[in-house]
């Protein structure tokens, strides 16, 4: 992805825009226990391939959430950070170690309330076979050119 964008304006954004997409090719099982740890969450199905297996998975899978932030980093990306004031997820796909993902979404709505200059996405995040592991709704604030 490429490097933060200086400034995003309200005025540059309009219903229907695309998110730049975000990659992550692949999700390396070093990645998912790295998320382990930060979380705090060592539950063994995020990294012991042999209790995944016994438990019924194809092999370790990553936290729910992993994807949530891999979201949050696109749109903080595209955006700049501080801007984010919703992020809502929804898990769907499992996302499995050593899949490929890509973050993509969608400005829905471009509005004013309460003094604040906001934009919601509709986000998603698809696996190399083009399912949805999340569904993400997002509010974020920008700053105006006036």
């Amino acid at each position: 992805m490429s490097e933060l964008i200086d400034k995003v304006y309200f005025e540059d954004v309009n219903e229907g825009d695309e998110v730049p997409p975000f990659s992550v090719n692949p999700v390396t099982r070093t990645i998912i226990v790295k998320y382990a740890g930060a979380g705090g969450d060592f539950s063994p199905m995020h990294h012991d391939e042999l209790h995944a297996i016994r438990t019924g998975a194809d092999r370790i899978f990553a936290h729910g959430l992993l994807g949530a932030g891999f979201m949050g980093t696109t749109l903080e990306k595209w955006l700049g950070v501080g801007h984010l004031r919703r992020l809502r997820t929804r898990f769907g796909e499992r996302l499995w170690a050593n899949d490929s993902i890509t973050c993509k979404g969608v400005v829905t709505k471009k509005y004013v309330q309460d003094g604040e200059h906001l934009i919601d996405i509709d986000a998603w995040i698809e696996n190399q076979w083009g399912q949805r592991t999340h569904t993400i709704w997002a509010t974020a604030a920008l700053p105006t050119r006036s």
